[in-house]
């Protein structure tokens, strides 16, 4: 088993060898568009890191409105989660008018949203944040209330553009039922000609296996379907996106889809579980709930830095599953400073025991290692040898940086 784990995080490791000289040499693995699109891409920065920021959906589904996101951008900040990096305050379905307007541009909603889109990324901007926008690659959204951007992915990506928009979600609802890929890569190159650096996330739900292409065309891609507030769906969903663990890297991530932690489906122990996975995997961190009226116990899960830094290292490597027997879980990846984080997930409905051996992580069993514990923000060991056990709660899980002693 140690072995096997070994060459799991050799693999790993060369996969961010590979991601990072690409970068440095402005190249990528394919060619034409691909090529020059991933070295503009790469020269604006965008997505280097796992992007963080607020999504409508979850919680508000299409009752939104400019004073609802104006207010939630406002509460990023005095709650000071965006300075924590959460800076993209995304609009998803509803905020368009049912049709276009007689020169075929897409409007906003005059009712919810008067001022504009403009003036609304002008206020987001102004505090410091970024704008995120929605659309389609069919003829209507999947709510049906309004269009998509099949057939006018050039108007469509201008007017993102002339708006100031920082990031389009791109759903899949109502296409034509051609390829996925092909009308993906009819928005991406829309963009690029739009000229401005906007973060592209596919959401065409796992369907073609994005991961194995998505990245030379976007910089975030869903590899599952819609996530819902249930305990089941968010195990569900990491072990989908698990799958998939290396092909992301800087600026081209794996996407379980939005948070759900502070919406009331689950307690506590299972959101910080929701939080630490999706943090250990790289995945988008897009808070899913009411920023506005988040209680402190939420605001500690979504604010806990020293979780948010596995997500933001900048080693972009996910992490994986590396072991499960009978719901109790062993989840690691590599970081930055050699480095490894581990989670011990259980999954079971009981309170259990869970073992990582530093073989499992690719560490010599005789290895100190620092052992810090992310959730209660504290050592557990500064000179810790062989293998960590500790007592996990059902559905909860222990999270910790192992930092190796040199010498």
């Amino acid at each position: 088993m140690g072995f096997t784990v070994n060459l799991l995080f050799v693999a790993l490791l060369n996969l961010w060898i590979v991601h990072n000289v690409a970068s440095s040499m402005n190249i990528s693995n394919s060619h034409g568009h691909n090529q020059v699109y991933s070295r503009f891409l790469l020269a604006d920065g965008v997505a280097r890191t796992p992007p963080m920021g607020w999504n409508s959906w979850n919680h508000f589904y299409c009752d939104i409105d400019e004073k609802i996101v104006k207010s939630t951008a406002d509460a990023l900040i005095s709650t000071g989660l965006a300075r924590l990096g959460y800076k993209y305050v995304n609009l998803d379905d509803c905020w368009a008018e049912g049709e276009r307007d007689e020169k075929g541009n897409l409007m906003s909603k005059a009712t919810t949203f008067p001022s504009g889109i403009k003036a609304l990324a002008d206020y987001v901007h102004a505090k410091g944040l970024k704008l995120g926008i929605y659309g389609d690659a069919g003829n209507r959204t999947c709510s049906n209330r309004m269009p998509g951007s099949l057939g006018h992915e050039d108007q469509d990506a201008r007017t993102y553009a002339k708006w100031g928009v920082d990031y389009l979600k791109y759903d899949n609802c109502y296409n034509d039922g051609s390829k996925n890929r092909k009308r993906y890569v009819v928005m991406s190159r829309a963009l690029r000609k739009a000229g401005r650096p906007i973060l592209y996330a596919l959401c065409e739900w796992g369907q073609e296996n994005p991961a194995t292409w998505a990245g030379a065309y976007g910089h975030v891609w869903r590899t599952t379907g819609d996530i819902n507030d249930t305990f089941a769906s968010i195990t569900s969903i990491a072990d989908l996106n698990n799958v998939w663990g290396r092909y992301a890297g800087p600026g081209r991530w794996n996407d379980p889809d939005m948070l759900e932690v502070g919406n009331g489906g689950m307690n506590m122990e299972e959101y910080r579980s929701h939080f630490s996975i999706w943090a250990l995997m790289k995945a988008p961190l897009l808070i899913g709930c009411d920023v506005r009226s988040a209680s402190k116990e939420t605001l500690s899960i979504l604010g806990n830095k020293e979780v948010i830094d596995v997500n933001q290292d900048p080693l972009g490597v996910q992490g994986r599953k590396i072991r499960s027997k009978g719901g109790l879980e062993v989840w690691a990846g590599p970081l930055s400073r050699k480095r490894v984080v581990v989670v011990l997930w259980n999954r079971s409905e009981s309170r259990a025991p869970i073992s990582v051996t530093w073989r499992d992580i690719g560490f010599s069993p005789s290895s100190p290692v620092i052992v810090r514990d992310l959730w209660k923000h504290s050592f557990v060991s500064k000179n810790k040898r062989h293998r960590m056990t500790a007592d996990v709660d059902a559905h909860a899980c222990k999270m910790y940086v192992m930092t190796p002693l040199r010498g």
